[in-house]
């Protein structure tokens, strides 16, 4: 009907026809200015315009010293055969391995380590674990030492492998520790924990590294 309208506007009349349109379009446009407050609408602002962002504030960055580092070995890797560590220590240092660590064990400890008093000797971190690994041997790592490890189930145990997937213990947790207790006041790490994948007769996939962990002296793991 609007269109039939306009049509028999413009035989009637060109000039009051274009009149009409113009008005309308006046009529809009000043409801428009209106409706933004006769201001450039946000979405057409540049962005220098808008309002400025609050500022993150900057944390200061500070140099921490890891005293550790550990490594898989060289050669073949098995339950039953063993497997090589080589560690890397600033400082002297005691590797604990636990074999078939319990993985919820070693939850709890590293939450223990963040709520409660810090790990920081081989006897605090197996009560922590509250012994829940099958075997348990340690090495002396000196600060010059680059001499890999190799720790074994004792056949005695009688252990070949740690079950079907899914499992619920690690094959392997390696904690690295400061041997001297002047050294630990020393460092802000002060332990580091490193669960490995050591192939049995259930699960061959290569041995290797899964994660580590950090412990500081602080709440931060």
């Amino acid at each position: 009907m609007a269109a039939v309208f306009l049509v028999m506007l413009y035989e009637y009349s060109p000039l009051f026809y274009i009149s009409v349109i113009s008005l309308c379009f006046v009529v809009t446009a000043a409801m428009v200015l209106g409706w933004f407050g006769f201001d450039v609408p946000v979405i057409l602002r540049s962005s220098d315009e808008t309002e400025s962002v609050l500022p993150v504030p900057e944390r200061r960055m500070v140099k921490v010293t890891n005293p550790f580092a550990l490594e898989m070995g060289s050669g073949a890797a098995s339950v039953t055969e063993g497997v090589s560590l080589r560690p890397c220590c600033l400082e002297s240092c005691a590797l604990n391995c636990f074999w078939g660590c319990g993985i919820h064990a070693l939850q709890e400890a590293l939450h223990t380590h963040q709520r409660g008093p810090r790990l920081r000797t081989p006897q605090q971190f197996q009560e922590a674990l509250h012994f829940q690994y099958n075997h348990c041997q340690s090495f002396h790592i000196g600060s010059e030492d680059r001499e890999e490890r190799t720790t074994v189930i004792p056949a005695c145990l009688g252990i070949r492998d740690f079950g079907m997937l899914p499992r619920d213990r690690y094959p392997l947790v390696a904690v690295l520790t400061l041997a001297e207790p002047e050294s630990r006041d020393t460092y802000n790490i002060v332990a580091s924990v490193t669960v490995a994948h050591v192939p049995d007769e259930n699960y061959s996939l290569p041995a290797r590294v899964l994660f580590q962990y950090l412990h500081f002296t602080r709440e931060h793991v």
